[in-house]
């Protein structure tokens, strides 16, 4: 089988994965249905992303161990049931349970197979095989955000939760028994060509990439990121319709504009981590959040085309940076213990997750407003920038 092909499955089943950047378009209807805050409707939204980052350092080590069919078939059966336990749930610690614990530990366990299995076929285009690989998951919305709201629509958001666990369970199982590392025979062009343009990259064990100062850089970076994409996301249809004053269904339809966005960065910013390093997209990265912010800042009732422009480059900037951190982990650090190696980096999107929606919550609770999230994330990305700037670089054993 051509090797271009797994990096289509990956999308396929980054689409079911990548439905949590469709949250947004739930949150209102449960707000209702629940008479829940601001701040509780992000809470399963929270443990989703918290559980996802959780479970991605320790399953790194099983995808090389057990193969990437047998734990992409575990995740998806998680997605599943987490779906359909939500859906049966009637209020919201139950809700949370389902969708945030168990459905965000499935996409945590199989999250990183799609990606495990780019880098291996495809050790000479590591970025850009990342990237295209991911693209499905920031996409998602395009897909799914319409299809959920035309369900909350007709059936109500627990009607909803079950219908598209059981879509998602049937196509990820069916997707997972497709994936496979290539064996020495089909590996050996693609390594010959990363030897001759990575032959000076160095492998790094776990506890070696933890005592050097660039991964803690790249791990604050790799927060900073996340923080400002996944409150932007979180928030997405909520200031649509209170700020821009769009109706719930124009709120939808914007999700999905900027799903494109987010998934268009991720090619787009892994090809710039390997043809310019992680330093430098990471600056470009920096910068698209800050001048994004600085828009948000400005804009109010009726502002649409403005406040199209803004999320949609905060939806790039966090698809950008789930190519960068991928792809500089392979680059600082080598691909030997790679899966491992992510895995902890990774933690970071689950400490910009829970961060990014406390505080987005909060501010509106207590302010009334989602506005003054922009200036917090302005701040950020300026900080983001002089990190950047200072500690991305390639290291090399003492």
């Amino acid at each position: 089988m051509d090797r271009n092909v797994y990096i289509l499955l990956g999308v396929l089943m980054n689409i079911c994965l990548g439905s949590v950047y469709s949250w947004s378009v739930f949150r209102k209807p449960l707000e209702e249905a629940l008479d829940l805050s601001a701040t509780q409707s992000g809470l399963p939204y929270m443990f989703f992303l918290v559980f996802y980052a959780l479970l991605m350092p320790i399953t790194g080590r099983y995808i090389d161990r057990y193969g990437p069919r047998v734990v992409a078939m575990v995740g998806g059966t998680l997605v599943g049931i987490g779906w359909l336990f939500a859906g049966f749930s009637d209020n919201l610690p139950m809700i949370t349970i389902g969708y945030g614990v168990i459905a965000g530990s499935g996409v945590g366990i199989a999250y990183g197979v799609p990606i495990a299995v780019s880098t291996r076929w495809f050790e000479d285009k590591k970025g850009l095989a990342v990237g295209l690989t991911v693209l499905g998951f920031g996409m998602s919305p395009i897909v799914t955000a319409p299809i959920a709201r035309r369900l909350i629509t007709h059936f109500g958001p627990f009607v909803t939760f079950r219908v598209l666990g059981v879509i998602f369970f049937i196509v990820i199982i069916l997707l997972a028994l497709f994936f496979r590392f290539p064996n020495r025979k089909e590996k050996e062009p693609n390594e010959k060509i990363s030897e001759e343009i990575n032959g000076s990259i160095q492998n790094f064990t776990p506890s070696e990439m933890l005592k050097s100062s660039t991964f803690w850089y790249l791990w604050l970076c790799f927060v900073i990121g996340t923080f400002s994409g996944l409150m932007a996301i979180g928030i997405s249809s909520p200031v649509a319709q209170e700020i821009v004053k769009l109706t719930p269904e124009m709120a939808a339809l914007s999700v999905s504009i900027f799903a494109i966005f987010n998934g268009l960065g991720r090619p787009l910013f892994g090809f710039l981590t390997d043809k310019i390093s992680p330093r430098y997209a990471a600056l470009i990265n920096f910068a698209v959040i800050f001048f994004s912010s600085l828009g948000m800042l400005f804009v109010k009732e009726g502002s649409k085309l403005l406040f199209i422009m803004a999320f949609c480059m905060l939806w790039l900037s966090l698809g950008g940076w789930l190519s960068i951190a991928p792809t500089a982990t392979a680059k600082f650090f080598g691909l030997l213990h790679y899966s491992k190696n992510y895995g902890l980096l990774f933690t970071g999107y689950g400490v910009g997750a829970i961060l990014g929606n406390l505080i987005s919550g909060s501010v509106r609770d207590i302010s009334g407003s989602y506005m003054f999230n922009f200036y917090i994330t302005s701040i950020l990305s300026i900080i983001g920038i002089i990190i950047a700037f200072y500690g991305l670089k390639q290291l090399r054993k003492s």
